[in-house]
């Protein structure tokens, strides 16, 4: 439950003046009580012996008669309000205020009693003691009387339980007062403590607006004094929150821009292993719909190797840590996992996981590889058989016409290969590396494939191809490069008219498509086998290798097509069924 500082200081407060006030009751009323029995018992001896001289001055001779001194007795303790008693010198009691003529006779003597025994050594004798005859406490004075010599005995007796009824009234009175001290100071103990919570409540308010981000609100505390300084402390501190806040909110945008924007997945876990932060690449790259937050990666990522960079880090306090791991779902992927230990003054307090994924950069490597054997491959059947046959030559096969012919013929053959197959590499390797210039302009399609059409034309006759044309003639201009288009006809025509049986037939036909014109170059040959559709615009990828080379291909024509059409802005695709030809199609974009 909360408590009010208003309600605090009153209790404070109000605890110290309980506390002094008990103080003062246990301290005070005692000596308040000796010094009331004090002040009444010196009363008492003071009215003792104004009455003693009075006496000894007016009624010496009456003292010793007994009717007389009963008389004085009922007089003096009349007008004083007390038990008074005369006494003889032989301890005879002469007068009692209290008693009757009757009730004098039968008293017993006062000689022995302690006060009169104390009066006749000392001249002065007082005792508390219970009253026989009236059956009650009393407070007992008695002085000698007699100027020459003691003639008897002056005594007073006050009840004690008088005296008791006047120091209970006088607790009474003490309790009221100290009671009305009390009120008094709650009243002004509540009253202050309001004046002095008021301005710490207002801060307080103050404050909490603050932690809403409310930081317009001001205390409105101006004196001079230290509450006056720490509101004045308040507002500053609420400018300067103000500025840090929005300098980290900066920052934090800046900070989620960045991982926002980076296409390396970053995981970040705290000192326990569990995570704290995801960007959204790696999310993506895992398919993580849920929150992450507060999970171990495995819970995430379902990947024990990304687990166990982690535990290294935790647990041994490995500074870095680097492994590759491969991704199946959703799609076949390779990452390379950097992990990092976060340690600020010498204390371990979690790990940053870096993914990159390497994919692209694996296949370009493996694509690499396979060119350097493809090419070498390429090359040395080549070499080799020109090699062969020029050795052969010199060994004085030159020396036979007939077959010095054949070799001469042969090695003429290879090397007419083997400048194709550096023509193409060197094409290739322009137009991937941007080096190849293009001039784009608006082209006619029919010309372009009429005049490549004529420059295979013995080569089909030969095999009795038939090659027919379907373009109408109002297809729009193109924008293109004409020599590179026509290298993408020659190389689409000379493929279809090497893998057409004899007899067969090829069929150039274009058509509007949108904002591209779409020619498609189809043949009645051997056709390609599904599993061969997706890498036949690789280089050097042929479908059958032994065919290919006996046809004279390089293996690097549809490679050409493919950068060509895509260097254009359009896409080329195949169509085929084993054993039922094919059908070659690209774009280009209208002018």
């Amino acid at each position: 439950m909360k408590i009010k500082l208003h309600w605090k200081l009153t209790f404070i407060f109000c605890s110290v003046i309980v506390f002094g006030l008990l103080i003062g009751y246990f301290y005070l009323l005692p000596r308040l009580s000796s010094y009331f029995e004090n002040s009444f018992q010196n009363s008492l001896k003071r009215q003792l012996f104004l009455n003693k001289h009075w006496l000894e001055t007016y009624f010496i001779e009456e003292i010793l008669l007994l009717q007389e001194a009963d008389n004085l007795a009922d007089r003096i303790g009349k007008e004083l309000g007390i038990r008074v008693t005369i006494i003889a010198i032989d301890g005879e009691v002469l007068g009692d205020s209290d008693l009757t003529k009757d009730e004098l006779k039968n008293i017993e003597n006062h000689l022995n009693r302690v006060e009169i025994q104390e009066a006749q050594k000392k001249g002065f004798g007082m005792s508390k003691r219970f009253s026989n005859t009236l059956k009650k406490y009393l407070l007992y004075m008695a002085v000698p009387l007699g100027k020459d010599k003691p003639l008897g005995f002056l005594r007073f007796a006050v009840p004690l339980q008088d005296l008791k009824m006047l120091e209970e009234g006088l607790k009474r009175i003490v309790i009221l007062a100290l009671f009305l001290i009390l009120l008094l100071g709650l009243g002004l103990t509540s009253f202050v403590s309001r004046i002095v919570s008021k301005p710490l409540t207002e801060m307080a308010d103050v404050a909490k607006a603050y932690a809403r981000g409310d930081f317009f609100k001001k205390p409105s505390i101006h004196s001079k004094d230290e509450i006056g300084e720490l509101a004045k402390t308040l507002s500053i501190m609420s400018e300067e929150i103000k500025d840090k806040i929005e300098k980290i909110k900066q920052e934090g945008a800046r900070f989620n821009t960045v991982l926002s924007s980076m296409f390396e997945g970053i995981i970040v876990t705290d000192e326990n292993g569990q995570i704290i932060l995801m960007n959204p690449s790696i999310r993506k790259l895992f398919s993580i719909d849920s929150n992450p937050e507060g999970k171990r990666p495995i819970e995430v990522i379902r990947d024990i190797t990304v687990q166990n960079i982690v535990d290294e880090i935790i647990g041994t306090k490995q500074k870095f840590v680097s492994k590759e791991i491969i991704v199946n779902f959703p799609q076949e992927k390779i990452l390379k996992v950097n992990g990092v230990a976060i340690i600020r003054e010498d204390r371990l307090e979690g790990a940053i996981l870096v993914f990159h994924d390497i994919t692209e950069l694996r296949r370009l490597e493996r694509i690499r590889q396979d060119f350097v054997a493809n090419v070498s491959h390429e090359l040395r059947t080549p070499v080799s058989s020109i090699k062969g046959y020029a050795e052969t030559l010199l060994e004085g096969a030159i020396e036979d016409k007939d077959n010095a012919k054949e070799f001469i013929s042969i090695i003429y053959h290879e090397s007419n290969r083997l400048a194709h197959l550096i023509d193409d590499l060197l094409d290739l390797s322009k137009i991937e590396s941007g080096k190849m210039k293009m001039v784009f302009s608006p082209l006619e399609i029919n010309p372009i494939v009429k005049n490549c059409v004529d420059a295979l034309e013995k080569q089909a006759k030969q095999k009795s191809i038939s090659i027919s044309l379907d373009l109408s003639d109002n297809l729009p201009k193109v924008l293109a490069d004409e020599k590179r288009l026509s290298q993408v006809f020659l190389n689409l025509l000379d493929n279809a008219i090497k893998y057409t049986p004899q007899g067969g037939s090829v069929k150039i036909s274009a058509s509007l498509k949108e904002k591209f014109v779409q020619i498609d170059v189809a043949d009645t040959g051997i056709g390609i086998a599904e599993k061969d559709l997706s890498r036949i615009f690789e280089r050097f990828y042929r479908v059958d290798k032994a065919r290919s080379r006996e046809l004279g291909g390089t293996g690097l024509g549809l490679s050409i097509v493919k950068h060509i059409v895509l260097a254009h802005g359009g896409q080329v695709w195949v169509k085929s069924q084993l054993g039922a030809g094919s059908t070659f199609s690209f774009t280009l974009p209208k002018a």
